[in-house]
């Protein structure tokens, strides 16, 4: 197995933003990934869950002015990188011949709307 730290980043956790190689494995999702850690820590939280569901939402939680604030710069990366794999998705499905009709339509988007934000044209 290659030594981790000398692989080059090609993606970042979603959840703790560590990119591939600073982590052993990092699982891909649709537009998303997660690292082993955070995998194990996930784990952790559920097996101690209590049985009745408590809010989800972050955003919901009491939380400090100082706390919130702390969340927008990860919260914002994650996006960033999301909207990269999107991008990158997109970029794929043009180069196996995907019209932007069918882009659009896979987004949910016309296909003037897909174009004006993938294209890169002005």
């Amino acid at each position: 197995m290659p030594d981790v730290r000398t692989e080059p980043a090609i993606a970042s956790c979603s959840f703790c933003r560590k990119p591939n190689a600073e982590v052993e494995k990092l699982v891909a999702g649709p537009g998303v990934f997660i690292c082993d850690g955070c995998v194990a820590l996930a784990s952790q939280v559920i097996a101690g869950a209590p049985e009745s569901p408590s809010p989800v939402a972050p955003w919901d939680l009491e939380m400090t002015l100082d706390a919130v604030l702390a969340a927008l710069g990860p919260v914002a990366a994650a996006g960033v990188q999301v909207e990269r794999n999107l991008g990158l998705w997109v970029a794929k499905a043009r180069s196996l011949k995907g019209t932007w009709s069918q882009i659009g339509q896979a987004l949910g988007m016309t296909r003037q709307s897909a174009w004006e934000r993938f294209s890169g044209e002005e």
